[in-house]
């Protein structure tokens, strides 16, 4: 890379907790980043769930290096034991930490990333792809297409936008398209904003994950303002009792108590479950009201679906780089037997690092929720350590990018040892290469 190169930013796609994070790890090491926002407003994904509360307390939701900036600039962390909901989560540490001097210049929002290269030369051509810069195109509110020069980039987008169907194989189920005036994906605000919508009419949830049981547990208390209103639920496991998880035994409470609560409900009958819904077909009558069928001719009749079957990461931008992904989970490949959800639940994945993250591309990461892929099982703390790592790495400390310097509370890892010591891997520079929820 050319000393002029080397004296570029590195992009760092997404302006949500994790982006930040490593907008903030890179200024620590004296390294200029540059944060581009597709929102108009920092952590606008999580925005999108404001009303949620998060399992995890303050205490693993606000990164080392962001905290540093943010008392440097008198900020005042919460309560560690605590448990914000989206909404606190941008306007008591994203906001405030997006405002500080140090970040404030290095955002810019309304910058929808739409694909990354290296400069002049396309996905097969080798000889010297190594010493170009990265090349992001970004796209602004008015349609306008913005290019920027980077030595290294950090995709920290999230997944949030790429919700999976309702369909068990992965596609939408037939009818799901035509139904989409009755549909929603994620988390709605049953209690709030959306309580219009389920009032008094019949909803049929689908998954077994921590959204849709944040959906069901909303709903079945909307329920209790109105006999009309009906809750069901779809799950693909055989039991429901597969989704309730630790309970009381569960090394975060928050979310050990919305199993327990779940199940209570389920047990009074105040929610029906279809367990082994391999959901198939949506059909729309004439009153409105939806057929919804599994593979194995099991059939419920409803009038709203809440889809929370997780979520997949957009990998168009990136088709110009040279990645390496596991074919199930289109996560780094090098991640997938940590996270696989077949093996893990969130509490028994390692944290992990740059080594774990790269790609053919040297130069670039995805971080946060997308390095993920398809797995649901991402925290925000190991995001944070993804952060950390990967701003070691860029800036040739190899030894701290190995390091894990993460405890998390349902696994008690805290090390000092190297991730992967026996991994062969160089500083950036010594490559030549120019050079991450949602």
């Amino acid at each position: 890379m050319s000393t002029d190169a080397a004296r570029l930013p590195v992009v760092v796609v997404g302006a949500g907790p994790v982006g930040l994070a490593a907008a903030a790890h890179l200024l620590a090491r004296g390294i200029e980043p540059l944060v581009l926002e597709a929102g108009d407003r920092v952590g606008a994904s999580v925005a999108r769930w404001a009303h949620v509360k998060m399992f995890s307390p303050w205490t693993y939701d606000v990164d080392r290096a962001s905290r540093a900036l943010l008392e440097a600039n008198g900020w005042k962390a919460p309560c560690g034991t605590g448990h914000p909901t989206g909404a606190d989560l941008v306007t008591r540490y994203l906001e405030p930490l997006a405002a500080t001097p140090e970040l404030s210049t290095r955002i810019r929002l309304g910058q929808r990333v739409v694909a990354v290269a290296r400069v002049g030369v396309g996905k097969v051509k080798s000889l010297g792809r190594d010493t170009r810069p990265f090349e992001v195109h970004a796209s602004d509110a008015q349609g306008n297409e913005i290019v920027f020069l980077a030595r290294a980039v950090i995709d920290a987008s999230g997944s949030w936008e790429q919700p999976n169907p309702a369909g068990a194989s992965g596609l939408p189920a037939a009818g799901e398209r035509a139904a989409s005036s009755h549909v929603r994906y994620g988390m709605p605000d049953v209690l709030g904003a959306d309580c219009s919508r389920y009032a008094g009419r019949r909803t049929l949830v689908v998954g077994s994950g921590h959204s849709a049981i944040g959906t069901l547990l909303d709903l079945a208390q909307l329920a209790e303002a109105g006999a009309a209103t009906q809750v069901a639920w779809a799950l693909r496991k055989r039991s429901a009792a597969a989704a309730y998880g630790g309970g009381n035994a569960d090394q975060l409470p928050e979310r050990g108590a919305l199993g327990a609560r779940l199940k209570a409900l389920v047990d009074a009958g105040r929610i029906t479950a279809l367990p082994s819904f391999d959901l198939e077909r949506i059909e729309r009558g004439a009153d409105g009201a939806l057929t919804v069928t599994s593979i194995a001719g099991a059939s419920a009749i409803v009038e709203e679906l809440g889809v929370a079957t997780g979520f997949r990461p957009a990998l168009d931008l990136l088709r110009e780089l040279r990645l390496s992904l596991d074919p199930a989970l289109e996560c780094p490949a090098a991640l997938a037997p940590l996270i696989d959800p077949n093996v893990h639940s969130c509490g028994t994945v390692r944290p992990h690092g740059a080594i774990e993250l790269s790609h053919p591309e040297n130069g670039f990461f995805i971080a946060g929720m997308k390095s993920y892929g398809r797995a649901p099982t991402f925290l925000l703390a190991t995001g944070y350590e993804q952060a950390r790592s990967i701003a070691a790495y860029i800036a040739g400390d190899v030894a701290a990018a190995q390091r894990v310097e993460l405890a998390l509370p349902e696994t008690g890892v805290c090390s000092s040892k190297p991730i992967a010591e026996e991994a062969a891997i160089a500083p950036v520079q010594a490559k030549a290469c120019c050079g991450v929820a949602a």
